[in-house]
């Protein structure tokens, strides 16, 4: 039997969460290291462990992968969660690109001040309802298949559930007027695997408080502001 993917982040979302969902959706149990000091990174770094000096980075089938979009990519792959030819890969691709677009938005919340996040909050809902939810309320309507391609579970119908999830937590009622996207996020929920990565105790991570944001700035000498968009 393989090990155990370990994935090498802060006890956070940020952009290893993505990784977490679908190691979940696909049912694979995963370890996780914390960083929680400079030290620690600085050892991953003297390491060569990472090869572009950044985090994420998840060891997985003998390899140290890095940069996300290639995790998330050989994952979906390697667990049938990436369409059944060329074709469907092309368009999961684009549905994960719009929501990669989105959930950047998010990404860089906890980081804001309070004027900012306030001014932040009100940008995603927007782009949200008047850019993102569209598109695939749309595709759902058009095809009226269950999942966004081929009629089958694949990695877009996880990015996408991830990101109305987070969005969600910034309006609640977000999806009023998306009737398709309600029915989604209702089904996509109660695959057992999703099921139970959302219900408590699951390595799913809360939204980022004080303290993740804290330790990020510490590990990565983060210096400066983020600003809002």
């Amino acid at each position: 039997m393989s090990a155990k993917p370990k994935l090498y982040y802060f006890d956070g979302r940020g952009k290893m969460e993505s990784i977490r969902w679908l190691l979940a959706a696909a049912g694979v149990e995963f370890e996780e290291e914390f960083l929680e000091t400079r030290d620690q990174y600085e050892k991953l770094l003297q390491s060569g462990s990472l090869l572009f000096q950044q985090v994420p980075m998840v060891e997985i089938d003998g390899m140290k992968m890095v940069q996300t979009r290639a995790i998330l990519s050989y994952i979906a792959a390697k667990y049938n969660l990436y369409g059944k030819d060329l074709k469907e890969r092309a368009l999961i691709d684009m549905y994960v690109g719009g929501t990669d677009d989105l959930m950047g938005f998010i990404l860089v919340f906890p980081f804001l001040s309070a004027e900012d996040k306030e001014k932040q909050r009100a940008f995603i809902v927007q782009k949200a309802t008047s850019r993102y939810f569209p598109v695939y309320e749309k595709v759902l309507k058009d095809h009226g298949q269950d999942f966004l391609v081929g009629n089958n579970f694949s990695w877009a119908d996880v990015h996408l559930l991830e990101a109305i999830l987070m969005v969600e937590e910034k309006k609640s009622d977000v999806l009023s007027g998306f009737p398709q996207l309600q029915a989604f996020k209702a089904r996509i929920s109660s695959i057992p695997a999703i099921k139970k990565f959302l219900e408590p105790g699951s390595q799913r991570k809360p939204v980022p408080d004080d303290k993740y944001v804290e330790t990020v700035r510490r590990v990565l000498h983060m210096y400066y502001d983020i600003k809002a968009n």
